[in-house]
């Protein structure tokens, strides 16, 4: 018994030595505050090889997957009553890759945007998806409309993937690959899962970066941001304000306007940079209006009258303010417990909220995540959606499938030099 003991206590050991953790000093990304890497990610001279947009022969298709709701939902959603996507194509044969966008983010977000042009210029196929708790995701795609149980989420994005290989079946493809950031991560772990029992692409590689592992600590973590205390700011409008005064004033000091991602890095090395409580509000702030997009939207389409009273009529005319500010008082535990759960139980048979947490997070994929060899994980240590125990559980999981960077926030680095080499290199094995 104590052999037993002393064997499983050293597998566990030697498990967690193999994970590749990154040295701080031979690393060499610049930002090592969590909230700047967060919103001013990597700086352009820094930035692994990439391929620009006017030498991507690209294209956006769409599809028509629930038609039914074409006529039940309000005109104002005319241009999502079809979900949308884009496909970068190489000159011959050539692998393709599926990214999956982040939470909220739809198939032409920034960061999803410059994934492709790494994966293009490294000679990839690149197809790019929204995210299912997007709205346009919800309302042309998800068959329940009400994003948040992965496993449902994961189905929907299968049926996706399988109408879009058909729409472009003249696409001369060598191999399939997935890889997803953020809150697409975690997805990418339940269609790879799905896709090993059903066999519709042989996925080659799966790349998970930056996943939330228990889903109730990186959505408590985020809400919490919101509720970070300014010196002299009473309410978001004021809030606002000081982060409008503060790009103003910068704007003039540079005599010119350019909101990207390179000036925000500048903005944040100059003297009017935002300190780190004003980060934290900022990037919490962009978190509850996600939330609230998500709310409303799941609400409205399940004629819930939870935020839109039922029977409402709402067309291309009707004033939404009302009904969005109602919807950002409602933070994800709200809409958590007010259509989440009420759906779990509802297609489950019940259960504790503590065993839905477990369902949706990585948790329920840990034995698949720990026998398949095809799957990565790349995270920071400094990932503010990460709670205790998180990174011990993937480097239990995964060993040396797990690669550790010390700094970069959330997805703050993902553009990275040594970031892209260690992404292609994963997927070149």
């Amino acid at each position: 018994m104590f052999r037993l003991l002393c064997m499983f206590v050293t597998i566990a050991l030697s498990s967690q030595l193999l994970a590749k953790d990154i040295d701080p000093a031979s690393y060499g990304y610049p930002l090592t505050n969590p909230f700047e890497s967060t919103i001013a990610t990597t700086p352009l001279q820094l930035r692994g090889p990439m391929s620009a947009d006017q030498d991507i022969d690209q294209q956006d298709f769409s599809l028509r997957l629930r038609p039914e709701r074409e006529f039940t939902l309000p005109d104002n959603f005319w241009a999502v009553k079809s979900l949308h996507y884009r496909v970068a194509r190489q000159s011959g044969p050539a692998p393709l890759i599926f990214i999956i966008s982040g939470t909220g983010a739809d198939y032409a977000s920034s960061q999803t945007e410059s994934l492709k042009r790494v994966f293009y210029a490294a000679g990839y196929h690149v197809v790019q998806l929204s995210s299912p708790s997007s709205y346009d995701f919800m309302a042309a795609a998800s068959r329940l409309a009400t994003p948040g149980l992965s496993a449902e989420d994961a189905q929907d994005l299968y049926r996706v993937m399988l109408a879009v290989r058909a729409q472009q079946k003249d696409l001369p493809v060598t191999g399939y690959y997935l890889v997803g950031y953020s809150l697409g991560a975690l997805h990418a772990a339940f269609v790879s899962q799905l896709d090993d029992q059903r066999h519709g692409f042989n996925f080659r590689r799966v790349l998970m970066l930056n996943p939330p592992v228990n889903m109730n600590t990186s959505i408590r973590n985020l809400d919490r941001l919101v509720q970070v205390r300014l010196e002299n700011i009473a309410g978001n409008a004021n809030f606002y304000e000081l982060i409008l005064e503060k790009l103003s004033q910068y704007f003039r000091y540079r005599g010119y306007i350019n909101l990207d991602e390179a000036l925000l890095y500048d903005f944040q090395q100059s003297s009017f940079k935002l300190s780190n409580e004003q980060m934290a509000m900022l990037i919490g702030s962009v978190f509850r209006l996600t939330v609230a997009d998500i709310a409303f939207t799941s609400d409205l389409i399940n004629r819930r009258g939870l935020i839109t009273p039922p029977g409402y009529p709402i067309d291309n005319g009707t004033r939404l303010e009302p009904f969005f500010k109602k919807a950002l008082l409602c933070n994800f535990d709200c809409y958590v417990t007010e259509q989440v759960i009420p759906l779990w139980r509802e297609r489950y048979g019940g259960g504790s909220l503590t065993q839905m947490i477990d369902e949706i997070s990585l948790y329920a994929v840990e034995d698949y995540l720990r026998q398949t060899s095809k799957i990565a994980v790349m995270h920071n240590a400094d990932d503010m959606i990460l709670g205790p125990g998180d990174i011990g559980f993937l480097r239990r999981t995964l060993g040396d499938r797990l690669t550790l960077y010390p700094y970069g926030g959330h997805c703050g680095n993902l553009a990275y030099r040594v970031n892209v080499e260690n992404m292609l290199e994963f997927l070149r094995d």
